[in-house]
């Protein structure tokens, strides 16, 4: 074999191993969407929902976040999250209050139902992240937030390159 035949092969190894790794991130994306969402079934809660809570309740955002800021945290599109708060704020989890900087904007804040809601759903939440990352030591978890650091930094570059919403 010659080098250049040696390059192809590396080349095609290559694009297959990404290929499985792409594959792999979207089953577990679809997967964590699919069981977490069941996880939390009693609480009426979705995978989207219980991302939502757990931003809110951080104190950094004890006063609300602006829904585009919310937006960007959740690398989601302010349309995607618009009907998704808006269900939240009827069922009185969430709630929309005029930012203090601004009068004419708003501030997503949670309420302290949907405050009750996150308490409740932890032992739910602690179950599932058993579960789901079973087999995982505690230095598997910091390699794996680093990867996917990585992947999230490349993804938000193409998205940028792409002309998405920042």
């Amino acid at each position: 074999m010659n080098m250049a035949q040696d390059l192809d092969t590396s080349d095609i190894l290559s694009a297959g191993l990404s290929n499985r790794l792409a594959f792999r991130l979207y089953q577990c994306a679809n997967l964590l969407n699919k069981t977490g969402t069941k996880a939390l079934e009693r609480h009426q809660v979705t995978t989207q929902q219980w991302a939502i809570l757990g931003a809110l309740v951080r104190d950094r955002w004890i006063d609300g976040i602006a829904v585009g800021d919310l937006a960007a945290l959740l690398m989601v599109s302010r349309q995607n999250l618009s009907g998704v708060l808006s269900r939240m704020e009827t069922r009185g989890l969430i709630e929309r209050a005029v930012d203090p900087q601004d009068n004419r904007s708003r501030l997503i804040r949670i309420t302290g139902e949907g405050r009750q809601r996150w308490s409740d759903m932890q032992t739910e939440i602690k179950q599932f992240y058993a579960e789901a990352l079973q087999g995982l030591s505690n230095n598997d978890k910091i390699h794996m937030l680093h990867y996917l650091g990585l992947l999230r930094d490349n993804f938000s570059a193409i998205d940028r390159r792409q002309g998405g919403e920042d």
